[in-house]
Formats: structure tokens, C-alpha cells, sequence
């Protein structure tokens, strides 16, 4: 198990940029795939991106792609999601999540959570 913590979230204009970070609580290089999904009002939770264990891979949803980047900082135990040109639509909850298993799209391979950002995009 590992705890996750994010924060970086606020309130931001469209075109702006913000740096998500997740903090574990242990070593997550070449341990956990690390992946960051949000859920806006009324909507399910989607993925966003996710990092491979060493960090060779990375995918991205088609929405984010060219915007967002996904990196990790190893001696820090700490992912980041770097959120650039946002739009009214990126506004949500950020969540990142950590896999023992594989890099994925997909919420449910995925067995630690932390509690989440929000993230707020005006028009």
C-alpha cells in the first residue's frame, strides 16, 4: 500500500497552466504505475493520464493530449500533471492513483488513491 497526496489545484483562467503534484508515501520508481484521473459535477470519474513504472511510457486521453504532461520525480517520491492550456471543460477533481500491476487506462487496475485537487478553469 501507498498513500498518495495531491495538491497544486486552484482556480485559473482559461490558457493558463497549473502543476498538479502527488506526494507518496513511499518509493514509487519501478514499484507503481502512476496515474491521474478526474470527475467533474455530475460526470464518472476519466482517465487522464498515467506513467509507467520507470517512466519509458506514458498515455494520455485524446482531450488532454498536446496540454498535459505526466512526469515523475523519483528522489522525490512525487508525480506531477502538468496542466497547460485549460480550458472551462478540464474543471474538476483531480485524482492521482498508483498500480502495483501495469500502466493503465483503466480506474479499477488501479488499488491506491489519493483525495484529490480541484482543479477550476473560467471563461
Amino acid at each position: 500500500q501507498v498513500q498518495l497526496v495531491e495538491s497544486g489545484g486552484g482556480l485559473v483562467q482559461a490558457g493558463g497552466s497549473l502543476r498538479l503534484s502527488c506526494a507518496a508515501s513511499r518509493r514509487t520508481y519501478d514499484t507503481y504505475a502512476m496515474g491521474w484521473f478526474r470527475q467533474a459535477p455530475g460526470k464518472e470519474r476519466e482517465f487522464v493520464a498515467a506513467l509507467s513504472r520507470t517512466g519509458g511510457s506514458s498515455y494520455y486521453a485524446d482531450s488532454v493530449k498536446d496540454r498535459f504532461t505526466i512526469s515523475r520525480d523519483n528522489a522525490k517520491n512525487t508525480v506531477y500533471l502538468h496542466l497547460n492550456s485549460l480550458k472551462p471543460e478540464d474543471t474538476a477533481v483531480y485524482y492521482c492513483a498508483a498500480s502495483a500491476r501495469f500502466i493503465s487506462r483503466i480506474d479499477r487496475e488501479y488499488d491506491n488513491w489519493g483525495q484529490g485537487t480541484q482543479v477550476t478553469v473560467s471563461s
